[in-house]
């Protein structure tokens, strides 16, 4: 059984949610970047334009400034690193994929319906949104993360969303639920973690989880993005028993160690059940 992989968060950004994850000089990010590594990640996940809510808007020409002087540098420290580059810009997908080999694009804005800022980037009214039109033309990974705030419209946009893509000829898919983005606590992101499973197997594709010290573990928990590590870990648990291929974290160590546990756990009780239905043939 392939163990999920880990996806570090390396943000180029002074206002990102989580205050010990902004990295702005030269020597802060090639530490993150080589400390991702270190750690076990096999993903560097690149952000040069804040999502959370409230975040200050970041012009075209801010983030592309921003996205060249890190993937500068994280090239330079780690240049076979994969690379994912989580923005909603079609020109900034680009510019990460032909100059520097970015081979994922993590987009959170659902092909542009919302989820930055809160902002909606165009009508949904049916065209194929440019982000996509970009992700088919490069040829690269795509994460198609859900906005919607329940399981039955995640469920129908990701079908809206795939079916567009497949249009365009392009299959690489990775879907993200989008825990935190347009869903309350209760109703929204647990109700949906507790049938990610269901997404599996509707989907048959690679499911990215992104819960990372995020609000929806704080308002169970209490506390700030500082404390929530415990809460991220179990939540980590639950979503590698419900199908997850790829976690999108801070906290590259503490994840490793999870997926280890859990691996190693539904290994053993595979390889249990199938030595108990072995023993019951005749």
């Amino acid at each position: 059984m392939k163990q999920a992989e880990i996806m570090g968060i390396l943000n180029i950004t002074p206002d990102s949610f989580f205050a010990d994850s902004r990295k702005q000089t030269e020597r802060e990010i090639a530490e993150r970047t080589n400390q991702i590594i270190l750690e076990g990640g096999t993903m560097i996940d690149v952000g040069a334009f804040s999502t959370r809510p409230g975040a200050a808007q970041v012009s075209e020409a801010e983030e592309m400034r921003r996205m060249r002087y890190g993937l500068e540098i994280v090239r330079r420290e780690q240049p076979d690193a994969i690379l994912s580059i989580d923005t909603f810009r079609p020109s900034v997908a680009r510019m990460a994929v032909e100059e520097y080999g970015a081979t994922i694009i993590n987009d959170v804005s659902e092909g542009g319906v919302t989820g930055v800022v809160d902002t909606p980037l165009e009508s949904d009214g049916g065209d194929i949104p440019e982000i996509f039109r970009e992700v088919a033309r490069l040829g690269v990974r795509y994460v198609l993360m859900s906005v919607q705030p329940t399981f039955e419209l995640t469920v129908s946009h990701f079908l809206h969303k795939i079916k567009m893509l497949h249009s365009l000829g392009h299959h690489d898919i990775i879907l993200d639920p989008g825990y935190g983005f347009g869903k309350d606590v209760i109703a929204g992101n647990y109700s949906l973690l507790s049938r990610q499973q269901e997404l599996k197997d509707i989907f048959r594709l690679p499911l990215l989880v992104g819960v990372s010290r995020k609000r929806m573990i704080r308002q169970l928990i209490g506390g700030s993005p500082a404390d929530a590590l415990n809460g991220t870990t179990a939540v980590h648990v639950l979503a590698l028993e419900r199908g997850a291929d790829i976690l999108r974290v801070h906290d590259v160590r503490a994840a490793v160690e999870a997926v280890k546990i859990v691996g190693e756990t539904i290994t053993k009780t595979i390889i249990k059940n199938k030595n108990k239905n072995n023993n019951k043939r005749p």
